[in-house]
């Protein structure tokens, strides 16, 4: 099993401090983040960062359909990590000062993928799927907060 990972990133501009509590908004903002990648989006605790546990679905391919359970931490200021209780995935999001009114937003997901044939080509093309997934998102919360 090889470790899967993939990352994108996004100068937005808008505060560090207003992007990062807009991407924490899992009761309310985080949801219209979503691109349709998404379905059965449920706030099962929490809502707002640390301590939040939220339920999606995420169908990565026609076939590739994964049912997350993730729970919410805030290990450092300007970080959520996002654990999927269903499985090895881990999100990270990075939210950073990028200048004056601008921030840096990177979004990093790791997981341990399959073996063999099959892991070969997990690992060649998931990752530009699953950024191209993040970069819609990152497109839909650079609208929501840009003035």
């Amino acid at each position: 099993m090889a470790q899967v990972e993939a990352t994108t990133e996004r100068i937005v501009a808008a505060d560090a401090e207003t992007v990062f509590d807009t991407l924490a908004d899992y009761s309310g903002t985080r949801a219209e983040l979503m691109p349709e990648q998404y379905s059965e989006y449920e706030v099962r605790e929490g809502g707002d960062g640390e301590g939040t546990l939220v339920h999606w679905k995420l169908q990565a391919t026609s076939k590739r359909v994964r049912d997350c359970l993730v729970e919410v931490t805030e290990p450092t200021d300007g970080e959520l990590v996002e654990k999927d209780r269903n499985s090895s995935m881990v999100t990270t999001w990075r939210v950073t000062p990028a200048g004056e009114g601008r921030s840096r937003v990177v979004v990093a997901t790791v997981w341990n993928g399959a073996g063999g044939i099959g892991g070969f080509f997990e690992k060649t093309f998931a990752p530009k799927g699953l950024a191209r997934i993040h970069d819609a998102l990152l497109a839909r919360l650079a609208a929501r907060v840009e003035k």
